[in-house]
């Protein structure tokens, strides 16, 4: 039978409620693992398993209960090992690297944040900030709006000014919220998003961070910004590309 794991956690980590239910239909019982100074929150993984809503909130209800009595490193849904020996085997392998995670992640929580451009409100920005867009536009529009060529020309332009203006914003995001959070981690990128970035925030200075959020969608009325969280640090479970966040409230 293979394993499903969930999350890492200490050893010590404070007992599960006995028979609490996992992943599957119909669910299968979550148990823990030891090895060391670590344990795997685990169950046996049932046949067929797919992204169905229940088992993604049941994947995320275990966490949630384990990481309620400290800290626990999410797995994304559908890990699965060969069995329990490789699991363990895991622990024992990558003891330092877990141990560290741990403390790092220690009463934490990870926000993600996305933001998109405002489509009308972008315009009007990139035509107020660019004179030379301004004085072609007006000048197609006193000519009943100028040839084919000029309006693809305008067209291009505004198109390449508004690629930048999501670069910039792209920047713009992750430096105004940096110093609420402990670390950042830039996220893919995807159609849709000029933003997709990840913040590890203290829990106590949480509050903080989603009135910092509030206040710079408020400051920048051309983008559409979406938090969503708090969630457990899956972002931070492997050091990767995150980094080190400036010295501000959430450090």
């Amino acid at each position: 039978m293979t394993t499903y794991v969930y999350g890492i956690t200490t050893a010590s980590h404070p007992a599960l409620p006995d028979g609490m239910a996992g992943v599957g239909d119909p669910p299968v019982t979550v148990r823990v693992l030891k090895k060391g100074r670590l344990a795997a929150v685990v169950s046996d993984a049932p046949e067929g398993l797919r992204p169905k809503r229940r088992d993604l909130l049941a994947h995320q209800a275990v966490l949630a209960e384990a990481g309620g009595a400290g800290c626990v490193l999410p797995m994304r849904f559908g890990s699965v090992a060969p069995d329990d020996d490789a699991v363990t085997g895991v622990l024992a392998e990558r003891s330092e690297h877990y141990e560290e995670r741990l403390r790092a992640l220690d009463h934490k929580v990870e926000y993600n944040i996305k933001a998109t451009h405002v489509e009308d409100a972008v315009l009007r920005r990139v035509l107020t900030d660019n004179p030379e867009l301004r004085a072609i536009a007006e000048a197609n529009r006193q000519a009943g709006g100028g040839t084919h060529e000029q309006r693809v020309q305008l067209g291009e332009m505004i198109a390449a000014a508004v690629r930048a203006q999501e670069a910039e914003d792209s920047v713009l995001v992750q430096e105004a919220l940096e110093p609420f959070a402990a670390a950042v981690g830039v996220g893919p990128e995807s159609t849709g998003w000029l933003a997709n970035v990840s913040f590890l925030v203290d829990r106590d200075a949480a509050a903080d961070f989603v009135k910092a959020v509030a206040g710079f969608g408020e400051s920048q009325p051309h983008l559409d910004v979406r938090i969503n969280g708090p969630l457990p640090p899956y972002s931070f479970v492997e050091p990767g590309p995150a980094v080190p966040a400036g010295t501000g409230r959430g450090r």
